[in-house]
């Protein structure tokens, strides 16, 4: 059993910081990457930015400069994942959810695993 927990979430004012969570437990042997997805009112859920257990990065456009992703691995049985969201503007308003892709034994392929969200509202 895999878990991704997230916290960190909330009302904010624009221009305002937020820094999200998320510490995945459970029968994990290896984590390969760990990432943070949004998904905002009527729209298709999106991918916000990751991290590759080598340490390479990439973001969507419209948040590079603003958000920082890193990540902690422990003895490849927990991950944690944090989001640095900095200059936070009324359209980064969604439910973020922390997604992992993860080994659950030696052998096994890697498969993506889902936290339940946390609501970020950017609003004055």
């Amino acid at each position: 059993q895999v878990q991704l927990v997230e916290s960190g979430g909330g009302l904010v004012q624009p221009g305002g910081s937020l820094r999200l969570s998320c510490v995945a437990s459970g029968s994990i042997f290896s984590i390969n990457t760990m990432g943070w997805y949004r998904q905002a009112p009527g729209k298709q859920r999106e991918l916000v930015a990751r991290v590759t257990s080598g340490g390479s990065t990439n973001y969507e456009d419209s948040v590079k400069g603003r958000f920082t992703i890193s990540t902690i691995a422990r003895d490849n049985a927990k991950g944690t994942v944090y989001l640095q969201m900095n200059s936070l503007k009324p359209e980064d308003t969604a439910v973020y959810y922390c997604n992992a892709y993860i080994r659950i034994r030696l052998g096994a392929g890697f498969y993506g695993y889902w936290g339940q969200g946390t609501q970020v509202t950017v609003s004055s």
